[in-house]
């Protein structure tokens, strides 16, 4: 997953590989010659060449609907009043609404495939899955779908049409932020199902949420007389059903409950306890617990030792013993010693776990990047921050830099290692070079992207954006005003939403 403020915010890019090359014996000492130069280019080949697999998006023209592949062609023409939904993009099952009743909210669903023949027509319905994660971005399950029989009960199957749960369930709904879990839904009792249709939880609850990001396994259960408890996703019981609320935050095994109108920190044993009719329980880490009492925060021990004082406005966990804090609108970092690792002088501080990083906003645009001893090692326009490829390209001075999460700088060459295109600057203007540093699009760019996981690149002239392929070419002129799309990507003359959830023209 990619973070990080915009500048041109172009998606994170994805390894594939090549199959091979496959060399004929030369005879003619030119031919050799190419050959190995063709060789030596293989394995950056990957994105020109996608015909051994096919991805799916949806696509809309003209106010319709359709689906497109990975280099642009038209799959099915746009044709569909509603948008026509591709749970898993490698996948060729789409799912088709029709008949809706805006007033009544009412709708009918299908599903069909690439030459728009119906799938899985022993069903009144099929639907996807589509959930959200901590950070607000909205994706399908995959390789799962809802299912309605002819008495409107739910079950599920895979993309194939396998039955995996069968329809005995009023619905079936997703688990927010949990991708293999969905909740089952009968007679207004709730339970948990995993992707592959086993039940973990019998639909014996009034409503079981997701515990937190760190804590898998673990979900809050509320039982019919209304009680909380923690259950583990084999149906054990973690605490018992006795707490009037319970937080989804826990820290060395130390949950945040409410009890007869109070917050506490609790043991699973119960061996523990720390109560002080505390306003609130913000996060436990390790025996570290942020709370609210009298309106006002501080960082307290399980002996109720004072760590961190009451004077700041807001205060976070980074990591180890360290807390990111406010204190009259600026942020700062410090630890549970009391000692000030950051001056209270940012406008936003956050900390990348996966990336063990600073992320310090100077002002709406510019951020200094900080290591885990507090060290600034670099400072610009953070425009992209790649956790999958462990990388961030940071502009300075109107260049695009890169860094690995070493805060080591480093060519984009030698980062972007399947793309056969790498964004270079000269003269003020963007082009692009290949691998070897050899100009394959002059300078006649204002601004550009990398290339995407299919290939494409972004380019932009006189405010216009529209893409090259993965050799060059140009396959949409620029002629799109994207000024307010907070991602710029292309696929052949197809430019990503607003939204992102889709492509247009």
């Amino acid at each position: 997953m990619g973070s990080g403020k915009r500048y041109d915010n172009e998606p994170k890019l994805n390894m594939k590989k090549v199959a091979g090359v496959i060399l004929g014996i030369a005879v003619v000492i030119m031919f050799i010659i190419t050959l190995v130069k063709l060789l030596n280019d293989s394995h950056h080949m990957s994105q020109v060449s996608n015909e051994s697999k096919t991805t799916y998006y949806s696509a809309y023209e003209n106010g319709k609907w359709g689906i497109i592949n990975q280099q642009g062609e038209i799959v099915i023409e746009p044709k569909y009043d509603e948008m026509l939904v591709v749970p898993d993009k490698t996948t060729p099952v789409f799912i088709s609404t029709y008949d809706v009743n805006y007033d009544t909210k009412e709708y009918k669903t299908k599903a069909i495939n690439e030459k728009e023949e119906p799938l899985f027509l022993q069903y009144n319905g099929v639907e996807a899955f589509e959930n959200e994660d901590t950070s607000g971005n909205l994706f399908y399950v995959k390789d799962v779908l809802k299912v309605k029989n002819s008495e409107n009960k739910c079950g599920l199957i895979n993309s194939k049409g396998k039955e995996i749960l069968k329809c005995n369930y009023d619905d079936i709904t997703p688990l927010k932020g949990e991708e293999g879990v969905l909740l089952i839904q009968k007679e207004q009792h709730y339970g948990l199902v995993d992707t592959y249709g086993n039940v973990l939880i019998k639909p014996n609850y009034q409503a079981i949420k997701r515990f937190g990001s760190g804590s898998k396994n673990k979900y809050i259960v509320v039982n019919q007389d209304g009680k909380y408890g923690i259950l583990s996703s084999d149906d054990s019981t973690i605490l018992d059903f006795q707490y009037d609320e319970i937080k989804p935050i826990d820290g060395n095994n130390l949950y945040a409950v409410k009890e007869n109108g109070e917050w506490k920190v609790i043991s699973k044993d119960l061996s523990t306890e720390v109560a002080d009719h505390f306003d609130d329980i913000l996060d436990i880490n390790n025996e570290a617990i942020i709370v609210e009492k009298d309106g006002k925060l501080k960082v307290i021990d399980t002996n109720q030792e004072e760590k961190i004082p009451a004077k700041y406005d807001s205060i976070q966990y980074a990591y180890g013993d360290n807390y990111i804090v406010k204190q009259k609108n600026q942020y700062g970092i410090v630890n549970l010693e009391q000692e000030t690792k950051v001056e209270c002088k940012y406008k936003k501080i956050r900390y990348i776990q996966e990336a063990g990083l600073f992320i310090a906003d100077v002002d709406d645009v510019n951020s200094d990047i900080l290591d885990k001893d507090f060290q600034v090692r670099t400072s610009g326009i953070l425009s992209e921050l790649n956790l999958t490829k462990g990388y961030m390209k940071i502009r300075q001075d109107d260049n695009y830099h890169y860094y690995n999460f070493k805060l080591e700088e480093k060519k984009n060459t030698e980062l972007l290692t399947p793309n056969t295109l790498f964004l270079d600057k000269k003269d003020g203007k963007y082009g692009y070079i290949n691998n070897r540093g050899e100009v394959i699009v002059d300078y006649i760019y204002d601004d550009a992207t990398e290339q995407n996981e299919e290939g494409y690149a972004s380019v932009n002239q006189n405010g216009k954006w529209g893409s090259i392929d993965a050799t060059g070419k140009v396959v949409a002129e620029p002629q799109y005003d994207l000024t307010y799309y907070t991602t710029i990507d292309f696929i052949g003359q197809w430019h990503i939403s607003a939204d992102t959830h889709f492509y247009s023209k």
